[in-house]
């Protein structure tokens, strides 16, 4: 069994392998739907919202995957501490263990934050591919924390293209940070990075908008955007959360999804649309998920366009994360990587 620390995982899992790791995923759930098993992950509250608290979550997420040959299970376990940030901690602490299910061997535990960064990202970077103009020049990042960070970082990677990056974080120091971070962690793209204090100013000349916080309301309406914008949306993952306006989703010719199920249950910004009175999108508008869209079910729809805005929201899924953590467990057994233990 193989030990994997963040340090690790984040040297040998890069953008392209996460990203080919999730569209092979994909194709193999199209092609045999009963060979990935992932049902809906379990959230609980952790706290409650007081002086001495935010309101936190655990989450446990198992999938099982057979690719043909071999079976095998993944679990992700989940910690969420709104609060880490002022303890100079990660909001997110997540640790996955891979085993197969023929012996019941557990091949590698390592650690998941990195790895849920970057399979979020990667989901983005997909939609991007498929869903924006192909004429990309400018992305806005609203939310410059941990999961911004590997999401532009996604977008990039599939549209290399783009020169002009805006930044708005509700901190601007965090803005300034990211900003700084990104330009030494990623010279090989020559884009300019300029740091808003409005988010308007950010989101109005933007092809795309990746949006990563843990607001309660949308963060811009429809007439402080373009009208052929691609919009990454990641966070708001509860139904009380919201960073989408209504007017946003509903003027949106395409709303593409990355789980069915769990979006049902935990898209925050599409459950509010879908119950709001003055709103006239509803789940029956929805376009479909990640998996049509990468298989070409939704070809005519994705047809690219400049005549609406294309929305993809994501709330996450354990089949993705356990198409990229086995992808670095074999990388592991492969390049003898980590610490090796007998268990």
């Amino acid at each position: 069994m193989q030990l994997l620390n963040k340090a690790i995982v984040t040297e040998h899992l890069n953008m392209q392998s996460a990203i080919g790791a999730i569209e092979a995923l994909l194709h193999q759930q199209a092609a045999h739907p009963n060979w990935i098993k992932a049902p809906e992950r379990l959230v609980i509250e952790t706290f409650s919202e007081d002086d001495a608290h935010s309101l936190g979550s655990h989450l446990s997420m198992p999938a099982t995957m057979y690719d043909g040959k071999n079976e095998y299970t993944a679990v992700k376990l989940v910690t969420i501490c709104p609060d880490n940030p002022s303890r100079n901690l990660p909001t997110t602490t997540a640790i996955i263990t891979v085993s197969n299910n023929d012996t019941g061997e557990i091949l590698a535990i390592m650690d998941g934050v990195y790895i849920t960064q970057v399979r979020t990202a990667a989901l983005s970077g997909i939609a991007t591919k498929y869903m924006a103009s192909a004429d990309c020049q400018s992305v806005a990042v609203v939310g410059c924390g941990g999961m911004a960070y590997e999401q532009l970082h996604a977008v990039m990677t599939v549209r290399p293209e783009i020169k002009t990056v805006y930044l708005w974080n509700r901190s601007r120091e965090g803005a300034e940070t990211f900003k700084v971070k990104f330009t030494r962690d990623y010279p090989q793209w020559d884009v300019t990075i300029t740091v808003c204090e409005n988010i308007n100013d950010a989101v109005r000349d933007a092809d795309v908008i990746n949006v990563a916080t843990r607001a309660t309301e949308g963060l811009f309406d429809l007439n402080h955007i373009k009208s052929n914008v691609h919009i990454n949306a990641v966070g708001a993952y509860q139904p009380s959360m919201k960073e989408i306006s209504n007017d946003v989703i509903a003027n949106s010719r395409m709303v593409v999804v990355d789980d069915l199920v769990g979006s049902r249950h935990e898209a925050g910004d599409l459950i509010q649309a879908h119950d709001s009175v003055d709103c006239a999108w509803t789940w029956d508008d929805l376009s479909g998920d990640l998996q049509a869209l990468v298989t070409g079910a939704l070809q005519e729809k994705t047809a690219k366009s400049n005549h609406g805005v294309t929305l993809f929201k994501s709330v996450g899924a354990a089949s993705f994360d356990a198409a990229v953590a086995l992808y670095v467990a074999q990388q592991a057994a492969q390049k003898n990587l980590g610490s090796s233990i007998e268990w």
